[in-house]
């Protein structure tokens, strides 16, 4: 396998016993991605639970609060490859009480794989995956019918939860669906065609996974370089050296480019770029490199690189955001909290609750305290002047996290709007 290889990243999320865990197991046993101790012992389990096959699910449950529940509860990651293209995949819980949970791996993600059960169709978990998966910016959406043996293997009613899906997605804006019928546990267009869904002509979810397009997922066109560490190595040999280290959220350098330092504004070209010791002409998303410039600028952790044209960030003391509150303690608006955003760290507080969305109906409600899992707009003020873009335009900078600065701990997840 290469070391190019690109790595997808993707979740699944669905109902309650929709077969998450299974199919995530499936993939892993029919691609041959499983050790032979680890199919051993969840074969000895499936066997004390009277069941005539081996249990995939148990690939993936792994703590043992799952395993005596039967339900997922954290955030399960499990990594495969194939010659094509290398893995991680986050097996969330389909749980309303764990939307956090969700929203956490969907951050990342290049994928989401939304599944349901044939025999009950579209339900008001599978609504509300798909609006949090939006509001994350998850590129890529697929809707895995599962369970189609339990229905005879029925295209009408695959048709019919399809067209019922389409409609939802486009209310929120969601124009690309890839949809499979599949049963994960037969095996059935997960891995292999099988037998049993001839009349479905596209391809198995491998496949697809294995060839979905995921260049243009990251913002290729607006350079973006938060700046993490200023290296002043104090040797003999690079005593003058003054390197800017980070990495390239979006975009890319070039040797003798400008570029602007934000929020200072002030300007300079691109001396070298240094990467892993290899100097290099060029640099592109994602890459961690380390960039020396042609003057001497007061430069320090938090600033950004940019360069001019397209679309320029906004330098803004007060935004506006969607923000998913993932602690057990409620938003205490009369508190300062600390923002992280890209390599910046400021205090912020929160001037105005716009409103709470119920994640089952999208309504909007007005409300004046946040507790766990819920989901709502918020206006925002920082005491230093942050460098953003709109997260659907560009998730690296345009997302962040809010700490409580007493105990450190992460209590928000934010997008910018």
């Amino acid at each position: 396998m290469s070391n190019t290889t690109q790595l997808l990243r993707f979740i699944t999320a669905g109902s309650v016993d929709d077969g998450k865990s299974t199919l995530i197991g499936r993939l892993l046993h029919d691609s041959k991605s499983i050790f032979e101790d680890q199919l051993s012992a969840i074969s000895k389990t499936s066997e004390k639970r009277g069941m005539a096959a081996v249990d995939l699910s148990l690939l993936t449950d792994g703590l043992q609060a799952e395993r005596e529940q039967g339900i997922t509860i954290d955030v399960a990651y499990r990594y495969f490859a194939t010659p094509k293209r290398k893995f991680i995949i986050g097996d969330t819980p389909g749980h309303e009480q764990y939307t956090r949970n969700m929203v956490t791996a969907a951050s990342t993600a290049n994928l989401v794989v939304i599944l349901i059960d044939a025999r009950k169709g579209v339900l008001t978990q599978t609504r509300r995956h798909t609006f949090l998966a939006s509001l994350v910016g998850v590129p890529h959406i697929v809707l895995a019918v599962n369970k189609m043996d339990m229905v005879d293997y029925s295209e009408d009613t695959f048709n019919a939860i399809v067209a019922e899906y389409r409609a939802f997605a486009a209310q929120l804006g969601i124009h690309e669906v890839t949809c499979i019928p599949m049963s994960a546990l037969n095996g059935d267009m997960v891995v292999e065609h099988g037998d049993n869904l001839s009349w479905y002509k596209g391809a198995p979810l491998l496949e697809f996974l294995e060839n979905v397009a995921i260049d243009y997922d990251v913002n290729t066109a607006d350079f973006r370089y938060p700046v993490q560490w200023v290296c002043r190595p104090q040797t003999q040999e690079y005593h003058d050296f003054r390197g800017y280290m980070g990495r390239i959220e979006s975009g890319e350098v070039a040797v003798g480019d400008e570029i602007t330092v934000l929020p200072s504004g002030r300007t300079s070209k691109v001396k070298g770029i240094v990467a892993y010791n290899d100097k290099l002409q060029r640099a592109y998303a994602p890459q961690s490199i380390t960039i020396t410039l042609a003057d001497e600028i007061d430069i320090s952790r938090g600033d950004m690189f940019v360069k001019g044209g397209g679309n320029p960030p906004r330098v803004e003391k007060e935004f506006e955001a969607m923000l998913c509150w993932l602690a057990e303690a409620p938003l205490d608006k009369n508190r300062k909290y600390i923002i992280k955003h890209t390599t910046r760290m400021v205090k912020c507080l929160f001037s105005h609750l716009d409103y709470r969305v119920d994640v089952n109906t999208l309504a909007h409600h007005e409300t004046d305290k946040l507790n766990m899992n819920d989901i709502a707009r918020v206006a925002m003020k920082v005491q230093q002047p942050l460098v953003f873009d709109h997260y659907q335009h560009n998730r690296a900078t345009g997302s962040f996290i809010v700490i409580d600065e007493a105990t450190n701990n992460t209590v928000a997840a934010g997008m910018i709007v």
